[in-house]
Parts: structure tokens; sequence; C-alpha cells
């Protein structure tokens, strides 16, 4: 029993990881209908500026700002200038920017910061709660990552849901031509869904960095795992993304923990491939019917 609650427990934090990052891919998704394949690489850069921070003597609330900041300003940069260029071509054109992005933020990162792996500390204590004398493997940090991933969600989900500015940029996304009609500036609609997102980005990268090491490729593994999370859940819904990240984390720890962990890669498609022969639209996303 104890060890199914720490697999639990173990999973349910690495689930809220794969949340962050799948947040980060639905608000992008949600805004310009564009799926970033460069937000590993995004919230990498805005992870090393953060770690940069932290090594020379600031604290770690001041590295999240940092990481805050530059996101929003890469985020905004990166439509304005490579991806907007590109917006009225075939869909497939931003997909192909965004792993050239990639490529090119990794590449970048290896010349300014090399390719040594560096550790990030965390932003509370590591070691676990106490529990009837048995120390269970969740921690005070561990429950900050999981409290701050479920606030991003409400946030998100009252700013879609319950906002004027969150209808405006769906509708953007999804009608351009009619939302200009009613007086929506599409523009800098798209801008801000790229540049909210891109600061989701970063406070993913600041709650992943301390359980691995932040070098340029190593959150290409979260990225993965982050985006199945959003299919899992709906590409549409900021709480499906949570709940994906969530029930894909549990599931990969108990196949790590019980299976081993040379198959959790198997897992995470046998998960995917199940969701989506139940639910083609994901679990949370809205399902469609075929038209005639």
């Amino acid at each position: 029993m104890g060890r199914f609650l720490d697999l639990t427990l173990a999973g349910l934090t690495s689930g809220a990881v794969y949340a962050a990052v799948a947040l980060a891919l639905v608000l992008i998704w949600r805004s310009t209908r564009i799926v970033n394949f460069a937000q590993g690489g995004m919230l990498m850069i805005t992870t090393f500026l953060a770690y940069t921070v932290v090594s020379h003597g600031g604290s770690y609330w001041l590295a999240l700002l940092v990481a805050v900041v530059s996101g929003l300003v890469l985020g905004a940069l990166v439509e304005r200038l490579l991806v907007r260029p590109v917006e009225k071509r075939p869909p497939l054109d931003a997909v192909v920017v965004t792993f050239g992005l990639l490529v090119l933020l990794q590449g970048l990162a290896g010349m300014l910061f090399g390719g040594t792996p560096r550790s990030y500390p965390p932003a509370f204590g590591i070691a676990g709660f106490r529990l009837a004398g048995h120390q269970l493997l969740f921690s005070p940090n561990d429950l900050w990552v999981v409290l701050v991933v479920l606030g991003g969600m409400a946030v998100l989900a009252v700013v879609f849901r319950r906002t004027s500015l969150g209808l405006r940029m769906r509708s953007a996304a999804f009608a351009p031509e009619v939302a200009r009609l009613l007086g929506v500036r599409v523009g800098p609609m798209l801008t801000l869904g790229w540049a909210l997102a891109a600061v989701v980005g970063a406070v993913a990268g600041v709650l992943i960095a301390p359980s691995t090491f932040v070098s340029p490729t190593g959150f290409d593994a979260v990225l993965v795992f982050g985006f199945t999370a959003a299919v899992i859940g709906g590409l549409d819904s900021p709480p499906g993304a949570v709940a994906g990240g969530l029930i894909l984390g549990v599931v990969l720890s108990y196949v790590a923990g019980y299976l081993g962990s040379d198959i959790v890669t198997f897992g995470a498609l046998v998960v995917l491939i199940v969701v989506l022969m139940v639910r083609p639209s994901g679990l949370f996303g809205a399902a469609t019917g075929r038209r005639v």
C-alpha cells in the first residue's frame, strides 16, 4: 500500500509538470490555432535566464519574475517576427517555422550557456512529508508545483470563458474575418496569445527545472509528454490539459514502478491511443460531428 501511495504521489508531481507544459500548448492553440513545437525551446531559454539570476546570487522569486518577463517579450517577438508572416499560408508552414525555431533556440543556448547540464534550486524543501511514520515521496516543493499548475488552469479557464478579452482572443483565432468586422483587433490578440502562452511556458520551465537538469535539450522529453497530455485532455481545454497531465503522470508512474522504466514511453503511447479511440477530441475537448 505504501508503494502504491508513493507511486501515485510521484505521478501527480510529474503529471503536474506535464500539465504545465500542456497548458502553454493549449493557450497558443486556443488563441492562434497553431501547435507550437518550439515551446520546449522557448521555456528552456527563459529557464536559462532565470538560472543566470540564481547563479549570480538572486533569489528564486526574482529569477521567476525574470523568466516571466522574458517569456512575455519572447512570445510577442516570435508571433510578430516569425509566425505572422506565415499566418495566411497553409497551417503546415507555421508548424515548420516552430520546428525551425526550436532548433535555433537550442543552438543559441548551446553557444551562450554551453552544453553542460546545470542544477536548479527548488522553491521549497524536497524532503517528503511524513505520514504515520512513513516518509512520502511528496515534498513541499512538489505541493508548490501542483498548486501553481491548478491555479494557472483556473485563471486561464476564467479568462477564456468569463472575460471579454478571452472572447476576443477566441474569435480572432477561430474566425478572424468576422472578428475584424465586429471591431476586434485581430493582430494584437494573436500577439497577446503567444505572449501569454510563453509566460505560462516560462513558469513551467522554472517549475520543472529542479527535477531535471537545465540544458539546451533537457526539456525535449517533457515537451513530448506535455503535448501528449494536451491531446489526451483536449487541445481546446485548459482543465483538460491539467487532467491529461495528471492522468498521464500517474499512469506512467505506475508503469515505471511495476513494469519498469524502459517501457514508460510505450505506456504513454498506449494511453494516447486508448483515449483517442474512445474520444478523438480528447477527454475534455468539444466533440464534433462529421458533416454529410
